[in-house]
Order: structure tokens, then sequence, then C-alpha cells
């Protein structure tokens, strides 16, 4: 009996402690999602990919996570260079146990990545780079290349986009008729600049010219005057890692074309600083601005400024879409595993920051790259005006209206 009594008091003792341990023990955190970010640090552009890509993680963080597990984010400076860039995404993976990747700017870089995406099948969601190849080899090899997602418009879309913009009635009633187009040497550009050879023409404007120049190049004195001798009334630029300097010099030497097309680094409100107020007056096709688009836009950018100081680049849109993307993805798919991600991403239908974001099916050319048109993504025309960004295209986003510069001859439409 007395041998029953003290083992019924130990098992007490030790159910009283097991009850006070468990009671002081934390309770362990839910393990974090890791998702990687590469991207080229220096450039405004690049910059943007990382500020975008930590605010959504903040946010969603906030909210309680996906799935009730917290977003941590592996950030990698690819330096510009594809190398680094292969070299980030095998760490990002084997070493950080990322479950995708977003970002990536440059496009030759990009295409480095595609293959080791399909290697590794870790999805890629690729949010600055444009050239076609992307999806174009998504389409031809399916089976193998089904990782790599393109959350910016291509190349031809964003021509495009430019096109459907010069050819719109509130571009045409100014009178201006013809185009040089004036591009950086990269592969981005080679797309680009066979698309606006397309579209230009089918929107009423005549190519009188055409120009590819060296990214390393410091005096566009020569190319201004070669340009000037076609007497254009457009310059439909192809610029992303140039910006600056040839912005600068139009406007030193207050060259009579007004400059239109792309100027990616002027899609950014620290672009007045870095130009000095040389800017003024110019066109820049964006993916998004700070206009209405959709109801979330100007609630990411005032988010934006306030956090980081000045505007986010075009592709801190596309990038802070692409984390919102991935977790609703990551949400459907009750997964993190790479194939079903894939799953889950191709049934995106998802409104965003800059329209209505779905990708291409494997029919498509460009499989896996975003749709473009209206009810879609249709991108914007943001202006330079008295340094601030003035969305003037499409009409229902519109903060502003069109403006010419002083130094740039005024036409009028033939009526």
């Amino acid at each position: 009996m007395r041998a029953a009594l003290e083992r019924m008091s130990i098992l007490a003792v030790s159910a009283a402690f097991c009850m006070i341990f468990c009671a002081v023990q934390p309770v362990r955190a839910a393990e974090p999602i890791n998702i990687g970010v590469i991207a080229f640090a220096s450039p405004a552009p690049g910059q943007s990919i990382f500020d975008a890509a930590k605010l959504a993680a903040e946010e969603i963080n906030a909210k309680g996570g996906i799935n009730g597990r917290p977003v941590k984010l592996f950030v990698y400076d690819d330096h510009g260079k594809s190398a680094d860039a292969v070299e980030a995404f095998q760490r990002a993976v084997y070493s950080d146990h990322v479950v995708a990747v977003v970002g990536v700017w440059i496009s030759e870089a990009a295409l480095a990545l595609e293959p080791w995406a399909a290697r590794l099948h870790t999805p890629l969601i690729i949010t600055g780079a444009a050239s076609t190849k992307i999806g174009e080899l998504v389409h031809q090899n399916y089976n193998t290349y089904k990782y790599n997602f393109q959350l910016q418009l291509n190349s031809d879309q964003l021509a495009r986009s430019v096109a459907d913009f010069l050819g719109s009635k509130m571009f045409k009633k100014l009178g201006y008729k013809t185009a040089y187009i004036a591009s950086e040497n990269f592969d981005w550009t080679k797309s680009l600049d066979e698309a606006y050879m397309k579209y230009l023409p089918e929107a009423g404007v005549k190519v009188v010219g055409h120009v590819r120049f060296a990214p390393d190049t410091n005096d566009f004195t020569p190319i201004f005057s070669m340009i000037e001798k076609k007497h254009p009334d457009i310059v439909v630029t192809g610029w992303a890692h140039v910006g600056v300097k040839p912005t600068v010099q139009w406007h030193e030497q207050q060259v009579p074309v007004l400059l239109a097309g792309i100027n990616a680094q002027a899609s950014t409100s620290s672009f007045w600083a870095a130009t000095n107020g040389a800017t003024e007056g110019v066109l820049s096709q964006n993916e998004a601005s700070e206009a209405p688009i959709t109801p979330k836009t100007l609630p990411f950018v005032n988010a934006y400024k306030q956090k980081f100081g000045a505007s986010p680049a075009y592709c801190g849109y596309n990038t802070y879409d692409a984390m919102y993307i991935l977790e609703k993805a990551i949400e459907r798919a009750h997964s993190t595993k790479g194939d079903q991600l894939v799953s889950a991403l191709e049934k995106t239908n998802y409104l965003g920051v800059q329209g209505r974001i779905a990708f291409e099916g494997k029919n498509s050319p460009y499989t896996h790259s975003i749709k473009y048109g209206p009810k879609y993504v249709l991108g914007t025309q943001a202006q330079w005006q008295n340094g601030k960004l003035v969305t003037i295209w499409p009409k229902k986003a519109a903060t502003g209206s069109l403006m010419i510069p002083g130094f740039v001859k005024q036409k009028k439409a033939a009526e």
C-alpha cells in the first residue's frame, strides 16, 4: 500500500513538473518561407526591385504571413553580370533554400538564369528584363523551362505600348508624324527595335532613321546631329542602362525634337535630381506610374515613397505585384514545391498595381509572359513637368495633359 502511494506521489509530481515545464517553453515559430531577390543594385531600377520586394514582404508578414508562415527575403546583388546572377541563384537554392526567386533587371542575366531555374525546379519570376527570348524559350521547350515567368512587358509588348500611345487621338492632334529610333545596344532592344519598325507605321508614324549606340557612349552630340539631319518630329528611345547622359545632352543642346519612347531610369522621381532637371518634358513608357491605374496603385506608391524617399521605378511596380502573386500561388497550391507552384502561377488572375495580371499560355510564342492590353497591363506614358512625373496616357489614368518643351518645334495637325 505504501509503495503504491509512493508511486502515485511520484507520478503526480512528474505530471505537475511536466505541466510547469511545458508552460514555460516558447511556442516554436512557424518555419519561414524563403524567397530570393536578385538584381543589379547600383542603378535606380535595380534598387527599386529590392525595395519593392522588401515593402511587400513586410506587408505580408504584418498580416500573418503566407499560410501562417512569415516571408524571409534573401537579397543578392548580381552587379550587372550574368555569372554573378547564376552564382546568386545557386546560392539561393542550395544554401538559403528559397522556394522561388523574383527580380532580375538585365535580360542577359535573366537568360542565363532560365536554365538554372529549370535544372533546380525553382520558379523564377522576372520583373525587370524585357527580352522576348525569355518567353520564347519557355514556349519552345515548355516541359523543361516552365519554371520561368516574365512579369514585365517584353520588348514586343513595350513597343506596342509606345505605338498605341503615339497613335492615340491625344497624340495625333499634335501633328507629329515622323520618328527616329535611337536605342542602346543590348539584347532587350533588338526585338524592341524590330517591333518599333512594325508598330510605329501601323500607328501612323513614319520611321525616318534608326541608330543603335554603345552603352558606354559619353558624347551624344554626333548622334543627335545625325538625327536632326533627318528632321524627325520624335526621337523614339530604347534606353534603360543609359538615360542620364543622353537626356542631359538633349536638354543642354536644345535638340528641337520630342523625346519619347522608353527611358527606364526616368520612371522614378530620383531622375529629376540625377539630371538636375534636364529631364523636363521627357516622355517615357512605364508599366505603371503615380496614377489611379487600379485601386492599389496609389496606396503602393505612397507607401513606397514614405519608406524610401522616392517613387518606384517601373520594375518596382512589377516586383511588388510579383510578391503578392507568389503569395497567392503558395496559398492556392498549399505547397512550396516547384511543380505545384508552377501550376498555381499559371492560374494567376490578379488585380495588381499595374493592372490585371495573367500569364500567356503554352500556345503563345511568349509563354509565361505577362498579358498585354486594356483588360490586362497596358502600360502608361508619363512626362516630366516642373519636377514631377505626370501621367498623360491612358486617358482613364491621366493626372495631367501633354506639354511640349519650349525648344521643341511645335506642329499643327492637319484639319
